[in-house]
C-alpha cells in the first residue's frame, strides 16, 4: 500500500490509480443523473397551466384561512365589546366582560366550523 503511494507519487502521475478511475466513473454517473433530475424538472415548470394552478391554490387557500381566522376574532372582539358595554351599563365590573367573551369565543368557533363546512360534511 505504501509502495503504491510511493509510485504514484514519484513518477507516475499520468496514469490515475484504480482508486481515482473508480471516482471518476461515479462522478461521471452522478453528474448524468443530476442533469437528467434537472431536465424533467425543467420540463414540468416549463408547462403552462401547472403554475398558475398551483398559485390559484395557494391563493384560495390563503383566501380561506384568512376568512376563518377574522370569523374567529371578530366574534371574540364583538363578544369583548358587548360584555364591556354591560360593564359599563349595569356597573357589573368584569362579570359581564368575562361572560360575553366567552359567548363570543364560543360564537366565533361556531362560525368558523359553519364556514369550513365541517358540520355538513357529517351529515
Amino acid at each position: 500500500m505504501a509502495q503504491d503511494k510511493n509510485d504514484n507519487a514519484s513518477g507516475n502521475r499520468d496514469q490515475p490509480s484504480s482508486d481515482e478511475a473508480a471516482l471518476s466513473a461515479r462522478l461521471g454517473s452522478l453528474d448524468q443523473r443530476l442533469s437528467e433530475i434537472r431536465d424533467t424538472r425543467k420540463l414540468r415548470t416549463d408547462q403552462p397551466g401547472t403554475e398558475s394552478g398551483d398559485r390559484a391554490a395557494r391563493a384560495s387557500a390563503m383566501a380561506l384561512g384568512f376568512r376563518l381566522s377574522s370569523e374567529l376574532v371578530a366574534g371574540v372582539v364583538v363578544g369583548a365589546a358587548i360584555g364591556w358595554g354591560f360593564d359599563r351599563l349595569l356597573s357589573t365590573s368584569p362579570f359581564g366582560f368575562i361572560v360575553f367573551l366567552l359567548l363570543g369565543f364560543t360564537a366565533g368557533v361556531v362560525n368558523v366550523v359553519r364556514s369550513a363546512g365541517v358540520a355538513s360534511r357529517r351529515r
